[in-house]
């Protein structure tokens, strides 16, 4: 008897836990976040092979030269005008924080998920947390 009442519990504890939308739910979200921390990890080393030269390693730029990406109103408010600039370049005036940036950067030659990685590092980093999880299939649709 206690074995099956045992089983029977197994039974409705396994039923309910599949049953549970939340249970989905979580390991949806595990997963995502799971996904957006790889992406981050590939966005360092793209950062860092590709942008820190100019952004440099703070995030902070160069006055007046090179826009910051670290609190950074424009990348805040502009994500799609910011993924544009890293996949296709960007040679027209912008204001970043107040200050008016109006140099030029060249197209990196970046793949869509170098870009949608490298985005994703600088959404999340220097006291970024823009919670906007960058994918590939975004950046190909610009």
């Amino acid at each position: 008897m206690k074995t099956l009442i045992i089983i029977g519990i197994s039974v409705l504890t396994y039923i309910s836990s599949r049953s549970n939308p939340n249970t989905h739910n979580l390991t949806d979200q595990n997963q995502e976040v799971s996904k957006l921390q790889e992406s981050i990890k590939r966005g360092l080393v793209v950062y860092e092979d590709m942008c820190i030269n100019c952004h440099l390693t703070n995030g902070l730029g160069v006055e007046k030269v090179y826009p910051p990406l670290a609190n950074s109103d424009y990348l805040i408010e502009k994500q799609i005008e910011s993924i544009k600039a890293i996949k296709y370049g960007l040679s027209e005036e912008i204001i970043v924080n107040g200050i008016t940036y109006n140099g030029t950067m060249t197209p990196l030659g970046l793949s869509d998920q170098e870009v949608a990685d490298v985005m994703n590092y600088i959404n999340n980093s220097w006291g970024n947390s823009i919670e906007n999880f960058v994918t590939v299939k975004k950046v190909s649709e610009l």
